[in-house]
């Protein structure tokens, strides 16, 4: 009370008004007393309180309001460490555009945690025999929210041109990075998708693409409404309209952003129409200690990913969160579809790579088998995650286990052998290899580059800012870097596809310059390949080849790590690393 009656006395200026009344009656020949006879004055000093009265009981009226609306009222708070560029979902690029661009629209399908294709504003869908087209079914429930600008304010609702719409903004690679993903739409007479009638929605592809419904799961293909897109121009980034469970409220650009509940929104649990939340806030608080010092005071309701987490505060060595926090926050872990992993540039074309032992397949298999991942993983990461033995395809995907992968592991004998193959007995000889990393992996590397010294291979490694790292790795300017890839949708072709001659950086993701013709043969089979079991075989293969040519050191499986007030429900965590609010309760 007290706290709130100062900000009333600061608001309404009563602090002057107490001290001028104050001066009035202690001031012997103050100009008040002066001008107006004792009556006077005793009626200027009523109308003074009186004001003052009448102020304070409107105060604390509102003030009741306001405690009410608190006390009713759920927002889920978390903080957004790197900053979010667009709520646009054509430049859902980055898990925190995503994050929060999945709040606010929907597409035709989603996944579910166990990463399902499921419906969302599609009601149902069927697949031609031929695999070519895809037709869907639309909800006719669904509504773009209400907007101040457009429609007198009020929503309307999606229709099939509207997809049609959107998923053709995605063809113009000036508005959206998802273009690559649309290579297979036959759009000879520009009607690749097609609007059949009001809920009929078609997509016609010119070959068969096992992966395609789940890449529509992804935020690019989320439906948006043209009228908005034109009306606001590029400043769409900032004022979306959309169909999700939430609409933006505000949006301070590096500073916060809060987004309140859709009450007209088209899903339901049981008889419960979604979302349960009143509220989302998200903070941008860039240093990771003041983050999580604002979760552990409960100010943030999450933080997820080892990274903004103090390990060693909260954490036992073997992972395991500190019973002393158990009561306070719950810990959830999932296989993540994430492989880290250090690259090698091999494309002997570039002079960098001709200057450079590690044009050597032997040297790069020397490099692989020369340190200890169980240990990383133990020391560096306490346990959080998977050491990469298996081959590049994560713990997490259908085929991972089906067959059993030669992989890497700690194995001095053989990295000597391999050195000896590769002209380099003992490491001596050998030049030194840079290995570019960004601060955040510095730790990691110099774990690695102290277990390959006892070999004589000899590691620099060069610290470099995340920004200008991920341009010279896409420019083919360094020849050995630390790398990840997250699944962009869950299927393997997408992290083999990162080794597809066809996908050369930097127009493609093929960082390394893999090119094996072999590997190209298989990976075209699985793209058209419709038995599961078969496509798991092709996918094998490739994951072997992959292993035997050593364009890359996988290091570690990740895994998805968050903690979590205890005072939220229904939060779950899936392998896509996914941030869904929908069904999320607070408890008061």
């Amino acid at each position: 009370m007290k706290e709130q009656l100062t900000v009333f006395f600061k608001k309404y200026n009563l602090y002057a008004i107490l001290a001028n009344s104050y001066n009035d009656i202690n001031s012997k020949t103050g100009s008040v007393i002066e001008r107006i006879t004792y009556q006077n004055y005793s009626l200027y000093m009523f109308s003074k309180f009186s004001i003052f009265i009448l102020l304070l009981v409107s105060f604390i009226s509102c003030t009741s309001v306001n405690k009410k609306d608190k006390i009713t009222s759920t927002v889920f708070k978390y903080n957004e460490m790197t900053g979010i560029t667009s709520l646009d979902p054509a430049a859902a690029r980055s898990f925190e555009n995503i994050w929060i661009i999945n709040q606010l629209y929907n597409g035709l399908l989603q996944l579910d945690d166990s990463l399902r294709v499921e419906a969302s504003i599609a009601k149902s869908w069927n697949v031609s025999k031929d695999g070519l087209t895809y037709t869907f079914n639309l909800k006719n429930n669904v509504y773009f929210n209400e907007n101040k600008y457009l429609l007198d304010g009020k929503g309307r609702k999606v229709i099939a041109s509207d997809f049609v719409y959107s998923f053709n903004r995605l063809l113009d690679a000036k508005v959206s990075s998802a273009t690559s993903l649309l290579l297979n739409l036959d759009n000879t007479n520009n009607n690749g998708f097609e609007a059949i009638d009001d809920s009929t929605f078609t997509i016609h592809l010119l070959k068969p693409f096992t992966p395609f419904l789940r890449i529509l799961t992804m935020k690019y293909f989320s439906v948006v409404p043209k009228e908005a897109v034109i009306y606001f121009g590029d400043d769409f980034r900032k004022n979306p309209v959309g169909t999700g469970p939430f609409n933006l409220k505000i949006w301070e650009e590096g500073s916060k952003i809060v987004l309140i509940k859709n009450d007209n929104y088209f899903e339901f649990e049981g008889d419960n129409r979604l979302p349960y939340l009143d509220a989302i806030s998200i903070s941008f608080i860039r240093d990771k200690e003041t983050s999580f010092l604002e979760f552990l005071q409960g100010n943030i309701d999450m933080v997820s990913g080892i990274d903004a987490i103090n390990t060693d505060e909260v954490l036992m060595p073997d992972g395991k969160l500190k019973e002393k926090y158990a009561t306070k926050f719950k810990m959830q872990t999932t296989p993540y579809l994430k492989t880290d992993y250090l690259g090698f540039l091999i494309d002997e074309n570039l002079e960098i790579v001709q200057k450079s032992p590690i044009k050597t397949k032997a040297l790069r298999q020397a490099i692989n088998y020369g340190f200890d991942r169980k240990k990383m993983m133990k020391y560096l990461r306490r346990n959080l995650g998977v050491p990469a033995t298996s081959g590049f395809i994560p713990f997490g995907l259908p085929s991972f286990g089906l067959a059993n992968i030669k992989g890497y592991d700690y194995n001095p004998d053989k990295v000597r052998d391999l050195l000896i193959v590769a002209g380099y007995p003992e490491g001596k000889g050998m030049p030194e290899i840079s290995l570019a990393t960004t601060e955040l992996y510095l730790e990691l590397a110099e774990y690695i580059q102290s277990q390959l010294s006892e070999f004589g291979i000899k590691i620099k490694i060069d610290v470099q800012k995340a920004s200008i790292l991920s341009e010279a790795v896409a420019n083919g300017k360094v020849n050995f870097f630390r790398k990840s890839w997250v699944a962009d949708y869950p299927d393997e072709e997408n992290f083999f596809s990162l080794f597809y001659s066809k996908n050369f950086s930097p127009i493609g993701f093929n960082y390394t310059h893999y090119n094996n013709p072999k590997f190209d043969a298989i990976y075209e089979k699985a793209l058209f390949e419709l038995n599961d079991s078969i496509r798991y075989s092709y996918y094998n293969q490739m994951d072997q080849l992959l292993i035997d040519n050593a364009p890359i050191v996988p290091l570690y499986y990740d895994q998805v790590v968050r903690l979590v007030n205890n005072n939220i429900s229904g939060l779950t965590s899936n392998p896509m690393n996914m941030l869904s609010l929908k069904k999320v309760k607070k408890n008061r």
